[in-house]
C-alpha cells in the first residue's frame, strides 16, 4: 500500500480548498452559486443560534459575497436541498436524498420503540398532515403534562413530529421566520429524485466520497463522524478496498500522526489568495477542532457552552483567518434593534499583521455588519490596542 508524504502547509491548502476558502466567490454569485457551494460540500450545518446571522446563512455568505438570505428557502421550495439530520441538522443536495434513507431506517429501527400513546399521536398528525397539509408545533396547542424540565424537555406533540420526521415519514421546511414546519415527502421531493435504498457499500461509498469532498484530507475518524448514526456500516471495510484499488490515496502529513486520506486526483498544488474571512464556529473548516490544531495551530472552542466565569474569549468568538492563517477570534452579538454590531472582544493571535492584512480584515468586518443588517459597529476591548486603533480609525471615517 503506497503513501503518499505530503506537508503541512500542503495538506492547509487542501483543506482550505476543499472548504472553498483560497479566493473570494470561488462559485461566482448569484443563487446558482449558492446551490454549487453546497452542492460541492454536500452538506452546510444548520445552527438556530442567532447571537449573529444563524450559521448556515453566515456560511454561504463567507462563500457568495451577494448572498441573499431568502435564496436557501428558494432552492428548497425548488426541490434542489432538502434538510435533514445526518450527522448534525443540515441542508444538502437533493440529489443525494436517497443517502438519507439508511440514516432514517437507523432512527425508525434502533431506537427505543414508541409507546402506545406516542403511537395514537404520531398517527393523528400523519392523517392531519395527509388531509390538511404541512402543520408546526403550534397546530397541537399546549399538550405538556407537566413542567419543562429543561432545554431538551419536549411536549409530547414536538416529540412525536420529531420522530415521523428523523424516521422519514414527515420532512421539514421554514418559513420565512424560520420555524419548521412538517410536510409529507410527496410534496417536497421531484419525481425524478432516486429513492431506492441505497446498498450498505453504496452508502460507505458516498461517506467517504463526501467526506473527503468537503475536508480535502481525512482520518477515518472523520469518515466515522459522518456516519455514526448508522450501526455496523461498511465504511472502514469499503476504505480500505477504495485503496487497494487507488481510488483513495493514503496520505502521510509531517507532525500528524494519524495515517490520512484523500481521493485520486487531489490536487496538491494550490494557491492561496491573500484574503480574509470572518468564519462562523459550525463552518466547514472549524467542526472538528483537533484538525484546527493539527494544521493550523489554532486551539478553538465554542465558548457558548462553557460557562461564563470560565470563558476566556467570549460567548460566541468567530475566528478571523487570513490567507491559511487564524489571526484573531471576535466575540461579537448583532443588536437588531439598534442596527449595532457590538464586538465584546477581539483577540489577536501572536502573528505580526502587515497593513495589507488589517486592511483586509477591515473590509472583511464592514461586509460583516451589513450582513448582519446593521448600521454601525462599536468595540469594547481587545489584547491588541494597536490594531484596533487601526480598526476604529477605519470605521470613524
Amino acid at each position: 500500500m503506497d503513501t503518499v508524504d505530503i506537508t503541512r502547509t500542503q495538506a492547509r491548502k487542501i483543506i482550505l480548498d476543499a472548504a472553498c476558502l483560497t479566493q473570494k466567490a470561488p462559485f461566482g454569485t448569484g443563487i446558482e452559486a449558492v446551490y454549487r457551494f453546497i452542492d460541492h460540500l454536500g452538506f452546510v450545518q444548520l445552527d438556530t443560534n442567532y447571537v449573529v446571522e444563524r450559521a448556515h446563512h453566515h456560511v454561504i455568505a463567507t462563500r457568495v459575497p451577494d448572498y441573499q438570505m431568502e435564496w436557501l428557502g428558494e432552492l428548497c421550495e425548488d426541490g434542489r436541498l432538502f434538510e435533514y439530520f445526518i450527522s448534525d441538522a443540515g441542508y444538502l443536495p437533493m440529489r443525494d436524498f436517497r443517502y438519507s434513507l439508511p440514516v432514517k431506517h437507523a432512527f425508525k429501527t434502533r431506537h427505543e420503540p414508541p409507546n402506545q400513546a406516542s403511537i395514537n399521536l404520531m398517527r393523528e398528525m400523519m392523517d392531519r398532515v395527509e388531509r390538511d397539509g404541512p402543520v408546526r408545533v403550534s397546530d397541537f396547542g399546549n399538550d405538556r403534562m407537566e413542567a419543562s424540565s429543561g432545554w431538551w424537555d419536549w411536549r409530547p406533540a414536538k416529540v412525536a413530529l420529531e420522530r415521523l420526521y428523523f424516521n422519514g415519514d414527515l420532512m421539514v421546511k421554514r418559513t420565512r421566520t424560520f420555524q419548521k414546519m412538517y410536510d409529507l415527502p410527496l410534496n417536497l421531493i421531484p419525481d425524478e429524485i432516486d429513492l431506492t435504498m441505497p446498498t450498505d457499500e453504496e452508502y460507505a461509498r458516498y461517506v467517504i466520497e463526501r467526506t473527503l469532498g468537503a475536508l480535502g484530507i481525512a482520518s477515518a475518524k472523520e469518515m466515522a463522524w459522518r456516519s455514526r448514526r448508522v450501526k455496523d456500516n461498511l465504511v472502514k471495510k469499503t476504505l480500505h478496498a477504495m485503496i487497494l484499488t487507488g481510488e483513495v490515496k493514503q496520505i502521510k502529513v509531517e507532525a500528524v500522526k494519524n495515517p490520512m486520506y484523500m481521493l485520486r486526483g487531489q490536487d496538491i498544488d494550490i494557491k492561496i489568495a491573500d484574503e480574509v474571512f470572518i468564519l462562523s464556529p459550525f463552518d466547514i473548516l472549524n467542526v472538528f477542532r483537533h484538525r484546527l490544531k493539527d494544521f493550523f495551530d489554532f486551539e478553538y472552542q465554542i465558548e457558548c457552552f462553557v460557562p461564563a466565569p470560565k470563558r476566556l474569549y467570549g460567548y460566541f468568538s468567530l475566528p478571523i483567518l487570513a490567507g491559511e492563517t487564524f489571526i484573531a477570534r471576535m466575540d461579537a452579538k448583532a443588536d437588531r434593534k439598534r442596527k449595532l454590531l457590538i464586538v465584546h472582544n477581539i483577540h489577536f493571535e501572536p502573528v505580526a499583521l502587515t497593513q495589507h492584512t488589517l486592511a483586509k480584515f477591515i473590509e472583511a468586518l464592514k461586509s460583516f455588519v451589513l450582513f448582519n443588517q446593521c448600521h454601525d459597529i462599536t468595540f469594547k476591548r481587545t489584547n491588541n490596542e494597536t490594531y484596533l486603533e487601526a480598526i476604529r480609525h477605519e470605521f470613524a471615517d
